[in-house]
């Protein structure tokens, strides 16, 4: 077996044509030097030293049996990544391998670009809820989820003790406990100008459909323009709307913080009680070091309890044009051997999309844990929605973080829902 080298590089030209180069644009090349046959661009938006390095152990592991091939894994971060994905499609220029969410899946299968993965999912041990949101109406199948993650309100628990404040369990305790901070000149709230305040408002919103399995019959309505999204997410953005109002949240401050990294860098400074981010950052700001003791627990935005949102996760997609195509399938059912996907999952403090009983060992999220097993769940980016969600609900919380009116900002949010839909 010939040595494995890892070689970490920036290609200007590729950068120039296809995104950017700099410290979130890495390329990565895995390879058997004496016996490179075939060649595999792996595209992702994993950067984070703890996400790459499973992903390398994965790559490397694969190459060690498949030996005449080589492997680079190039990453970008979140909207970049994903803005460079669009320009790599347009130009014909897609990886072999790419990570993809709903709003790009939408637009990607509408023009035929992605391979059917129907049989290497239906072989792997999925739900099947699982396999519900990844099938088509037709029964195909064109992504796999490689880990399911949650968002979280993280509690400082050593600030709320000095305070004497509880770890709220409902919406009126949150509220009272946010009141109090505001009282003492501290804004109580962490936000980021991405996925805090949307995951807030759709799990207020959305929570109704999925207790009662609702949500088939509603999204049916919303597709097909018989109802508006602002029917169902009104009272979510309405509780987004109060505590910007209430000052639970910086509005200035949160416009310009970036996604688990400017949030997570102003949370560790102990200063605030709580921050709405995604529960898989909660191993980075362990290890930060902040001087506190924290926990991620789900939303509590109910009158008697909490509500989890979560999402089917780094997705897994392969270009339909790809020259490698058989190859690039093996390798993806390769990624989802259970083996793989629980040190992926376990990475990033996230749940496996596979059947059994795993759970991330990391002691400050097992709240999520016990929310994950009861039914007190809200999907992010539900399958069952034929418009790109997670992007307007972006834009929607940008909106109101602004200081646009709810009016106004519900009434393009619907707009937006007319103009993309597929």
């Amino acid at each position: 077996m010939g040595k494995i080298r890892v070689q970490l590089f920036c290609l200007l030209a590729l950068a120039l044509a296809l995104g950017g180069c700099g410290p979130d644009n890495v390329v990565n090349d895995y390879a058997n030097i004496q016996t490179e046959e075939h060649h595999l661009h792996f595209f992702g938006n994993k950067y984070e030293a703890s996400n790459v390095s499973v992903i390398e152990e994965i790559l490397t592991a694969y190459m060690q049996e498949n030996q005449t091939v080589l492997i680079s894994y190039e990453s970008l971060k979140s909207n970049n990544y994903y803005s460079a994905l669009a320009r790599r499609a347009r130009a014909g220029r897609l990886d072999d391998v790419f990570m993809i969410n709903h709003d790009s899946y939408l637009d990607f299968k509408a023009n035929g670009r992605l391979a059917d993965l129907t049989e290497l999912a239906e072989a792997a041990p999925f739900s099947e809820e699982m396999l519900s949101q990844m099938r088509e109406p037709d029964g195909r199948i064109y992504w796999v989820p490689t880990m399911v993650s949650a968002f979280g309100l993280y509690c400082n628990l050593d600030l709320l003790a000095e305070h004497k404040q509880p770890v709220p369990q409902n919406l009126a305790e949150w509220k009272a406990v946010c009141d109090y901070f505001v009282g003492q000149g501290i804004v109580p709230i962490v936000a980021n100008n991405d996925v805090s305040l949307k995951t807030l408002a759709l799990a207020k919103g959305f929570y109704p459909l999925y207790q009662q399995v609702e949500q088939a019959a509603a999204f049916a309505l919303l597709n097909s323009g018989e109802a508006s999204l602002s029917d169902y997410l009104r009272p979510g953005w309405e509780l987004v709307q109060e505590f910007c109002a209430k000052g639970y949240v910086d509005m200035a401050k949160a416009l310009e913080t970036s996604t688990t990294s400017d949030d997570l860098r102003e949370f560790v400074q102990g200063k605030s009680p709580f921050m709405l981010t995604g529960a898989w950052a909660a191993g980075r700001v362990k290890g930060m070091e902040p001087d506190f003791e924290f926990l991620v627990m789900a939303y509590p935005v109910l009158e008697d309890g909490c509500v989890l949102v979560i999402n089917p996760d780094v997705r897994l997609s392969v270009a339909a044009e790809s020259e490698n195509l058989a190859l690039a399938q093996d390798f993806v059912a390769y990624f989802l051997q259970e083996e793989n996907i629980t040190r992926f999952a376990n990475s990033q403090a996230s749940f496996s999309p596979l059947l059994g009983d795993y759970r991330p060992n990391l002691r400050e999220v097992q709240p999520i844990v016990a929310s994950y097993r009861n039914d007190t769940l809200v999907l992010a980016s539900d399958s069952g929605l034929n418009f790109p969600i997670w992007g307007i609900a972006e834009e929607t919380a940008r909106d109101l973080l602004s200081g646009q009116d709810l009016t106004t900002a519900l009434q393009q949010m619907d707009e937006q829902v007319v103009k993309n839909r597929y």
